[in-house]
């Protein structure tokens, strides 16, 4: 072989090296979002699930959208939700899940939603949920609670 052979050579092989690390160091850098996406998608659902749950109208007064309960514990309707801005998700009670403290949720409830027919705070709620990873990415997802 010839020294511009080699040489040709040696360019070629680095060449496809370095196409090469850099394809693993992209894949490497995203492996985790996958896993990030799926618990932020699974914070947001509990989230809506719990909201969801609680009574239409306060249990105390049967008033829509009373004034917000002290504590977290002690939401007994959705609007209690409303406007809750958190670091860290947390369970029922408020407490802070161990792990999951670098994601940030955020719920509103709209009382002048509409879906289809219904309309307003008389007949209809909905309840959005943002939750923003570790990598400040966000991801919503809203459901409806209708007084019917």
């Amino acid at each position: 072989m010839t020294l511009v052979e080699i040489v040709v050579a040696i360019v070629i092989i680095a060449i496809s090296i370095t196409g090469t690390l850099l394809l693993v160091d992209t894949t490497t850098r995203r492996s985790a979002d996958p896993m990030l996406e799926r618990q932020a998608i699974s914070i947001a659902e509990s989230y809506l699930e719990e909201a969801l749950q609680k009574s239409y109208l306060d249990p105390t007064d049967g008033a829509l959208c009373p004034t917000r309960e002290g504590s977290r514990a002690l939401y007994d309707n959705i609007c209690d939700f409303r406007d809750l801005d958190e670091t860290g998700a947390r369970d029922q009670n408020g407490t802070l899940i161990s792990g999951l403290g670098g994601y940030r949720v955020e719920v509103d409830v709209d009382t002048s939603a509409t879906l289809g027919t219904l309309s307003g705070s008389a007949d209809l709620l909905r309840v959005d949920i943002v939750v923003t990873d570790p990598t400040g990415r966000p991801l919503r997802i809203s459901g409806y609670r209708t007084s019917l």
